[in-house]
């Protein structure tokens, strides 16, 4: 069986109207038959004409598939919907809402929440569970996206930049959140949040990881101010860098600005393409079987 992400053909064939959109919903969330909350029985719904709707066969009572997901109360057609999250998880770098706004033919303000509303759905699909454990290693890194930096003042001062850490389990998840700085104050609540005890724990020679094995955690460390980017015992942050870089060329490349307000839902974005990167022709369909009932 081929790993390979779908093709547009192939997307245009299993999605080629309105109605197989919303077909796919009601089949997802609720099956063939279920039982109706108006009259207690099992029923079969059928199709409302001219609505987002089905009605239960003996009582009629509605129900509405779209209620409680992303598409709920839109006036977008769900075809459209359904292609922008091909769209992201056939990208490696991500999707612009002005890319959106001219394919689809709608208003920026539209495509912008649109996009914002995947962004969103797929960090809930990815979901949080802890990183590590008694076999695992976990490497942690800092990063810093946006902003400028000056000379005035005492020396270069950073502006309006945004600090995120990354949490990358070898072979396995990322997680990502955004810090108000790179203290250990900061930085031990994170890592005791999303780590398991006697997980082996790598990074940088950051002096704000020093004595972390007090909380639990066997810890290495990797000297890059020596030029070292593997030490001997195999600590490395080689993982969670490379997320860092193809993060960057996304936002740098595909969104040019990102503001410090509605990063996470970029991180979230990132996070679900790396997380699924080993299972390319699941990424779309997992999204599309994910819709809570």
């Amino acid at each position: 069986m081929s790993n390979k992400a779908p093709t547009l053909r192939q997307f245009q064939d299993r999605f080629p109207t309105e109605d197989s959109c919303l077909e796919h919903l009601m089949r997802t969330r609720y099956g063939a038959r279920h039982d109706c909350q108006g009259c207690g029985r099992e029923a079969t719904y059928y199709r409302v004409k001219a609505r987002r709707s089905y009605a239960c066969e003996h009582c009629g009572y509605q129900v509405y598939p779209t209620a409680g997901t992303p598409f709920d109360r839109t006036r977008t057609p769900l075809r459209d919907w359904f292609f922008v999250m091909f769209q992201f998880c056939s990208s490696r770098n991500g999707v612009a809402a002005k890319e959106v706004e001219r394919q689809l033919g709608v208003t920026y303000k539209t495509a912008w929440r649109m996009c914002h509303m995947i962004r969103e759905y797929m960090g809930q699909v990815d979901g949080d569970g802890p990183l590590g454990g008694p076999d695992g290693i976990v490497e942690i890194d800092e990063t810093i996206i946006g902003g400028r930096v000056t000379g005035k003042g005492s020396g270069p001062q950073i502006r309006s930049k945004t600090v995120v850490m990354g949490l990358l389990e070898r072979g396995g998840s990322i997680k990502t959140t955004v810090i108000p700085n790179v203290r250990r104050a900061t930085l031990w609540p994170v890592i005791e949040a999303h780590v398991l005890r006697g997980t082996v724990i790598s990074t940088d020679e950051l002096i704000s990881y020093r004595s972390i094995s007090v909380k639990g955690y066997r810890h290495m460390t990797v000297n890059h101010n020596k030029g070292q980017y593997v030490g001997a015992d195999g600590a490395s942050v080689n993982g969670v860098e490379s997320f860092w870089s193809a993060l960057k060329r996304g936002i740098n490349g595909t969104h040019i600005h990102v503001s410090q307000k509605h990063l996470p839902k970029y991180l979230a974005e990132f996070e679900y393409r790396h997380n699924m990167r080993q299972t390319p022709h699941l990424m779309l369909d997992r999204l599309m079987a994910s819709f809570v009932r």
